[in-house]
């Protein structure tokens, strides 16, 4: 027979699509659905998360920020200005602690002022003032900004004069939040803000100056408009770090770990519901086309009989494929784009947020891309297989061949399907590409294909020792069963019936399914933790040892606080050595060496609300028993890399005229929203008897009643300075809360198109029940009869399936929560729901598709074939 043309092939392929609408519905239906899945939600979640990255750097008001108490060297001042000319953003900011007096009474207060340049400062957020104004109009060199505690202290109000220093400045208006709030330090005394030219024209900037010096930058945006990456962003702090050794950078991401955990496992979580989304999809296309192509072996044969070679008809269903995942893919397109348009809407009542939408082309090329190369992937093995098909076991493909022994049958099995074999290793070089190009992670790609080889190999042993333990409980209890029952546990293992590979891909399916709803479950589960509405959210600096008690008690019977009050005992220390190196000698890591004569110890018998043990072990009543001979501490896990420690280094501290040597027991990572989020080195009490005692603390209060308690802290207590951050952890909350909302809402979305593609995929069988429900009217059977084979197939199936897929699900969502630090317990309920599940959807969707098939004559449906 001459070569076929593509014309000619492209002709033959789109007569018989049109012939075949009904089979084809579900191969385009399964890519549509998960191309759209694949679209909407990367393309929306990518949208958010740009939005909830603007706000994570609203927390510290730039992209990073520099830490220093001296001066830049001109060296560090050239590199400072070689980074502006680039296109960098940067502007200092001071804090100090002053004395202030009003005009009138003279006053004097010891205040925590900060000057800034209101025509850059803050890059992100906003300074809110009352009444309200910006602070670039309210802030002159003659003016400043103050807290309402201030007014308070000093009897004051806005328009009266302030002197700081040797010069009278006006109040121009109170300050109600700062957007870096949360990332300046917490010093005595209400906040005043100023302007740089007002701090130079008070005089206070003398020569020895204790002032703490913060740069803040902000990385320009790509010219193409698309938001600043996080690969920029870790550039610049690289440098900064080069550049600035004794000072402390920090980028946005470590303002406030609550926040950025929940940002780092909701994009995990987002783009593994991505990846989810594309191999469902997948799984619908292969199993549609496997059954299609298992009613075109007549045709086949007949082409092949007429001298067609096996190249000529792949070469017709592969154009068949590509059309059909084309299709597919525009509509997917299509409907992605729908779906990230109207995600905002559906999710408006919930998220007082709304993301800035780009219809980015190299997304929506991506996922058009996606569709057609999965399709593609997906039916090679059963274009394969048109290479063995010969006209003479077209007349028998329902029979078992010979009974040879097992080894035999696996032998010729492996030689038979090499080219097999090398199509299953395309496939996962595919879906590794599709992976990384999805994840914009070379490992992510590389393990999830890695896990989806090893997890479809052992779902399809285990879809293999299943049906052969169904044989041999058949042989066994054969006479035993009603016929119905007997019929229908033998159908899952005629010849013919692809019951493994359905079981495999059914087994997947459910399976990833369950690992999105585990996975969001659990994340949601800790993020809720992170959104407490009773976190502390007003904070006390400086209560002495003597007064501890009586706040304890005030703050226990004030009205407007919601929880307990968390009270941090504070001993100042300093580091003379680690591990037996000099403090002079110590290589640090973004650590200035003289804060290691600045360190702050507390106590602690139990793991501090907010903290948990990131490696080590927290210590044993004997060892704090032992602690005043033989003490242990527990560090921060960033400070402890900033040291260089590990768990069994030994740090050697002074307080006071007490030295002693303490063993690192354990390193703490805190969610940065209680008191002892500021503890970095915890020990027993027993370590620190004796020493002097200053005392921090944290409580909850109701927003609308945080004034009344600061004036009522005033005058129990005028020496304590009280911080007020409800309103920016009001914020933090917020967005932790919405992330949530869009974690919750899209895992939905994901597993719904996942239903739809299995629900496909098992409809798609249908055409393979066409013969055998006409062969068993034809015998009498009664639809009643044929009805209950089915059904208990159906079940059976979906049992198995959910069974196989549920169980691997929690596997592999216990590596994955364990590798974001999440914690995890199995969860029963949800999946036995999961199991039960998935045999009533496999039932459902087997009737909806199959029950016509019922109702029809016998020659009715022999015209059909």
């Amino acid at each position: 027979m001459p070569s076929l043309s593509y014309p000619t092939a492209f002709r033959i392929a789109s007569r018989e699509m049109r012939s075949s609408r009904g089979k084809f519905f579900f191969v385009i239906l399964s890519v549509a659905i998960g191309v759209a899945a694949l679209t909407g939600v990367r393309g929306f979640s990518n949208s958010f998360r740009t939005t909830l990255l603007t706000r994570a750097r609203s927390i510290m008001a730039a992209d990073l920020s520099a830490r220093t108490n001296q001066q830049p060297t001109p060296s560090e001042a050239e590199g400072l200005a070689t980074i502006e000319r680039e296109g960098v953003q940067m502007t200092p900011v001071t804090e100090l602690l002053s004395m202030a007096s009003a005009a009138k009474t003279l006053d004097p207060l010891l205040i925590s002022l900060k000057a800034v340049d209101p025509s850059a400062y803050p890059y992100y957020g906003t300074v809110d003032l009352e009444p309200t104004s910006t602070l670039q109009q309210v802030l002159t060199p003659d003016s400043v900004v103050v807290a309402d505690d201030l007014l308070v202290r000093l009897h004051l109000q806005i328009g009266d004069q302030l002197k700081i220093g040797n010069k009278l400045f006006r109040i121009a208006s109170v300050v109600t939040n700062e957007p870096d709030r949360l990332s300046s330090q917490f010093a005595a005394g209400p906040r005043v803000l100023i302007s740089r030219q007002g701090l130079d024209a008070s005089g206070l900037l003398a020569p020895g100056s204790h002032a703490g010096q913060r740069f803040l930058f902000k990385v320009p945006a790509p010219a193409n408009g698309a938001p600043i990456s996080d690969a920029a962003v870790a550039d610049l702090k690289a440098r900064l770090i080069k550049l600035l050794p004794e000072s402390q950078i920090t980028d946005y991401r470590e303002t406030n770990p609550a926040l950025t955990a929940g940002l780092d496992q909701a994009t995990s979580l987002l783009s593994l519901m991505s990846l989810v989304a594309l191999v469902l999809g997948a799984v619908g296309v292969a199993m549609a086309m496997r059954a299609h192509l298992q009613q075109r072996l007549d045709t086949i044969a007949i082409m092949k009989s007429l001298g067609a070679g096996s190249g000529q008809i792949i070469k017709i269903y592969l154009i068949q494929t590509l059309l059909l995942g084309l299709a597919g893919g525009v509509v997917g397109v299509g409907l992605g784009v729908g779906v990230q348009l109207a995600f905002p809407y559906l999710l408006a009542s919930l998220i007082n947020v709304r993301p800035e939408l780009h219809l980015d082309l190299r997304a929506i090329a991506a996922g058009l891309g996606a569709g057609v190369l999965t399709t593609f992937l997906f039916t090679l093995p059963p274009l394969l297989d048109i290479r063995g098909i010969r006209p003479i076991l077209i007349l028998r493909r329902a029979v078992d061949e010979t009974d040879e022994p097992w080894h035999v049958k696996l032998v010729r099995l492996f030689t038979k399907n090499l080219a097999q074999i090398g199509a299953f290793l395309l496939i996962l070089a595919g879906l590794a590409l599709i992976a990384f190009r999805i994840s914009d992670s070379a490992s992510v790609g590389k393990w999830f294909t890695v896990g989806l080889a090893a997890v479809l190999a052992v779902l399809l042993l285990a879809s293999f020792l299943v049906l052969k333990a169904l044989k041999f409980f058949l042989t066994r209890t054969r006479l035993h069963l009603p016929s119905a029952v007997r019929h229908g546990l033998a159908n899952l293992y005629r010849p013919g019936n692809p019951s493994s590979a359905l079981l495999a891909a059914l087994g997947m399916g459910v399976m990833q399914i369950m690992m999105v709803f585990l996975m969001q479950n659990a994340v949601v589960k800790q993020l809720h933790i992170s959104s407490a509405p009773n976190l502390p959210n007003i904070f006390l600096v400086d209560i002495a040892n003597d007064e501890i008690d009586g706040m304890r008690k005030l703050l226990t019977s004030a009205p407007g606080i919601t929880a307990p009050p968390e009270l941090l005992p504070v001993v100042s220390s300093r580091i003379l050595a680690i591990d037996g190196v000099s403090a002079n000698d110590i290589k640090t890591k973004n650590f200035p060496k003289h804060m290691l004569r600045s360190i702050q110890l507390t106590w602690a018998e139990a793991v501090p609300p907010g903290a948990t043990v990131a490696s080590g072990k927290w210590w044993t009543k004997a060892q704090s028993a032992a602690a005043a001979d033989h003490p242990v501490v527990a560090v921060a896990d960033f400070q402890a890399k900033r040291l260089g420690l590990k768990i069994g280094s030994v740090i050697t501290f002074a307080a006071q005229d007490k030295q002693f040597d303490a063993t690192v027991a354990a390193f703490t990572r805190s969610d940065g929203q209680h008191a002892y989020s500021r503890a970095e080195f915890i020990l027993p009490e027993r370590a620190l008897t004796g020493l002097p005692v200053i005392w921090y603390g944290g409580v909850h209060v109701d927003p609308t009643k945080v004034a009344a308690l600061q004036r009522a802290l005033y005058a129990a207590y005028p020496t304590v300075t009280v911080i007020n951050v409800a309103q920016a952890l009001e914020t933090i909350r917020a967005v932790v809360i919405q992330i949530i909302y869009v974690v919750q809402f899209l895992a939905a979305f994901s597993i719904f198109a996942g239903i739809v593609i299995l629900a496909s995929s098992i409809a798609g069988t249908r055409y393979r029940r066409i013969r055998e429900v006409v062969v068993l009217k034809t015998l009498g059977a009664t639809r009643a009869h044929i009805a209950s084979i089915f059904s208990i197939e159906f079940a059976v199936l979906g049992l198995v399936a959910g069974l196989v897929g549920v169980f691997f699900a929690n596997i592999v969502v216990k590596g994955l929560l364990r590798a974001l630090t999440v914690p995890n317990t199995f969860q029963w309920g949800w999946s036995l729901g999961g199991l039960f599940g998935t045999a009533i959807l496999t039932v459902a969707t087997g009737w909806i598709a199959s029950h016509r098939i019922l109702g029809q004559k016998p020659l009715e449906v022999l015209r059909e074939e």
